[in-house]
């Protein structure tokens, strides 16, 4: 009887060693208490949710306060938790002599950066899941308590009508793909610091050169509108620019906490730019870290 062989036992591409990598890396980066970034991210919502009680601002204002500040704690801690947990890893398993167990079994180079990614993928999930049902929980108890001390003296047809415009206020459709969004920077950020990291010396020169990129990715639309505007500007400088937008996204296309506070709905065609952008820049950066730790000596 013909057996196959031995090559075959190990097939090229295997989904059960990615997940497994990908839960005990989840495991690990839990075990490092990062989830205390969550409790840090409840205090901040809900004494944001007492403080605009405490100012005479209106209805409108006291929510658009609370969308705010909860969406701009909520894409810095996912930020946080993107460059930190990532930038610890590689070097973290080189040091353990994990990664030499892993890849003696045999598990390819190509499965175990891709499990450790999807680990940090399912960490920012988790994250940003968990923040915001904390989120949505602060605004179901800001819009009960403004609906308490709205409607005292009024008649059952204007509390309905009261009641729906406070409603209206505090939970919009825009909310979800402004946070799809804040996902989405924060896993291009865990992508490129994997990558910064096949490369690098050390976590802190990895965690500099990323905080550095998101500098460069939070003022490189300004940087691009004035020099093409500017007449002086030459082609040097277009070019420069160009390059520079091709390495670093622009991270204002990921921003769209000023249409959610304002209760705008964000067109459908920015989100899908949006989408499409976080996701290119996520598998481009994903396949040049793959590139450069596959020739990596180990």
């Amino acid at each position: 009887m013909n057996t196959l062989p031995s090559k075959t036992k190990h097939r090229i591409f295997s989904p059960s060693r990615v997940s497994a990598i990908a839960g005990n890396t989840l495991l690990e980066l839990v075990r490092l208490k990062v989830f205390y970034f969550l409790l840090l991210f409840a205090l901040l919502i809900i004494g944001t949710a007492g403080f605009t009680s405490v100012f005479d601002f209106k209805i409108q204002e006291q929510f658009q306060m609370l969308k705010d500040m909860s969406l701009g704690a909520m894409s810095i801690f996912t930020l946080l938790l993107s460059i930190l947990a990532t930038a610890m890893m590689l070097p973290k398993d080189i040091e353990d002599r994990t990664l030499y167990t892993i890849l003696a079994k045999p598990v390819p180079r190509f499965e175990y950066l891709m499990g450790k990614l999807v680990g940090v993928f399912m960490l920012l999930l988790v994250s940003t899941l968990v923040m915001s049902a904390m989120f949505a929980l602060a605004l179901y108890a800001k819009q009960q308590v403004v609906i308490g001390e709205s409607v005292h003296g009024l008649t059952p047809s204007q509390v309905l009508e009261v009641t729906a415009d406070i409603k209206a206020h505090a939970f919009t459709f825009s909310l979800v793909p402004g946070i799809v969004a804040i996902y989405l920077k924060a896993a291009l950020f865990a992508a490129l610091t994997m990558l910064i990291s096949t490369f690098a010396t050390s976590s802190i020169f990895t965690i500099f050169i990323a905080f550095t990129a998101y500098f460069i990715g939070s003022v490189e639309g300004i940087a691009r509108e004035y020099w093409y505007a500017s007449p002086t500007s030459g082609q040097l400088a277009k070019i420069f620019l160009a390059l520079v937008a091709l390495f670093f996204p622009d991270l204002q296309l990921f921003n769209l906490v000023d249409d959610i506070v304002a209760g705008n709905a964000i067109p459908t065609a920015l989100f899908l730019k949006t989408v499409g952008l976080g996701l290119a820049y996520t598998g481009v950066y994903s396949f040049v870290a793959y590139v450069i730790f596959s020739f990596k000596e180990l």
